[in-house]
């Protein structure tokens, strides 16, 4: 038996159909929390390059339509079901896509137009939500609760590429294609450890601009200027210890391969379309060269995020600097299509 759902409806964003803007309405909850998941309210939730990537369908066809979206908020504990022991009622949470401790629930089942609505372990494009266990970090109350919201992906996976994928050394050099909620994060990631160069390559002045707040000591417009020139300007002849794509396009990322040096470290980040393949000279990876995804910067929200706000708390994090825009559940598909004209620097955050 689970526990009595004392919410009844909810707004929440459904995609309905691939490469359309995403329905705003109303929701119907289930009448019971199950074993292990937390029912939350939402309060701030942040819109990642993912959520336009499914609204795209840049991986293919999608099953599960329609569904629910989204994966990095913070919110307010309503309710938990039996079992639940990583938080509780009133707790304030960062909710996150990635595995932390606690129970791997069984998504909730909501309804809308009296048919099933599909979820997965966390969804925040909703006014509630209800979420496995193991997506709840609890915070304290007091802290920012619109910017750590981005706790959740772009703060922990930025983090975590620099940290625990390319495992950067002092004084090793740093190229960052893509400036954005996630690109600002490795960039910092990277100016935390004493990397240099830390090179940030984009197409927007104005994103560069951001990224010399965030601890870049060298911009280049790929819009403007021939990027791989610009580049091997700045780095020696071997080329870069690091490169981290988080385009997923595929001629950044061949270019991303060429640029490191012959025992360098290319993170991709961004995922290409379906069907986009990359084409590389293979012979460096068995000499010491690595090429590797990235999922989520490997990160463990439970224990990185406090830390992560510990740093914040003390002024050697900047979250403040992320949110550069905000918005509503109503203007969400707004927000979504100036992310993809790239008119939106940072993390673009919806209030609930």
């Amino acid at each position: 038996m689970g526990v009595h759902n004392p919410i009844k409806t909810m707004r929440a964003a459904i995609l309905v159909e691939l490469k359309k803007p995403l329905v705003v309405d109303t929701v119907e909850l289930p009448p019971e929390i199950e074993v292990g998941q937390v029912l939350v309210k939402i309060l701030y939730t942040g819109i990642c390059g993912t959520q336009i990537g499914e609204q795209q369908g840049v991986k293919g066809e999608d099953k599960f339509l329609p569904h629910l979206l989204g994966h990095e908020a913070t919110a307010k504990v309503i309710a938990v079901g039996p079992g639940v022991k990583v938080t509780k009622p009133e707790d304030t949470v960062v909710l996150h896509w990635r595995k932390g401790e606690g129970i791997q629930a069984d998504g909730a089942k909501y309804r809308w137009n009296g048919t099933p609505l599909n979820s997965g372990w966390i969804t925040t494009f909703n006014e509630y939500s209800i979420v496995s266990e193991n997506r709840c970090t609890p915070v304290s109350p007091e802290v920012d609760l619109e910017s750590s919201s981005l706790l959740g992906c772009a703060v922990s996976t930025g983090m975590g590429v620099i940290t625990n994928n390319a495992k950067v050394k002092i004084g090793e050099s740093v190229v960052v294609f893509g400036a954005g909620g996630v690109g600002f994060n490795v960039i910092e990631a990277a100016a935390l450890t004493s990397a240099y160069p830390i090179i940030a390559v984009d197409l927007y002045d104005e994103k560069l601009a951001l990224a010399k707040v965030f601890g870049a000591t060298h911009c280049v417009n790929s819009r403007t200027q021939n990027a791989e020139q610009e580049i091997r300007k700045i780095l020696d002849k071997a080329g870069a210890d690091v490169v981290v794509d988080n385009t997923g396009n595929v001629e950044v990322i061949q270019l991303a391969y060429s640029l490191a040096r012959d025992v360098g470290r290319v993170i991709l980040v961004g995922v290409p379309k379906k069907g986009d393949n990359i084409s590389i000279y293979s012979l460096p990876l068995h000499f010491g060269k690595v090429l590797t995804g990235s999922f989520g910067g490997e990160s463990h929200p439970t224990t990185d995020i406090p830390r992560f706000l510990k740093l914040a708390s003390i002024g050697k994090l900047k979250l403040r600097e992320l949110v550069t825009d905000r918005t509503n559940l109503d203007g969400i598909n707004a927000a979504m299509e100036k992310m993809r004209a790239g008119q939106i620097s940072g993390r673009c955050v919806v209030k609930m």
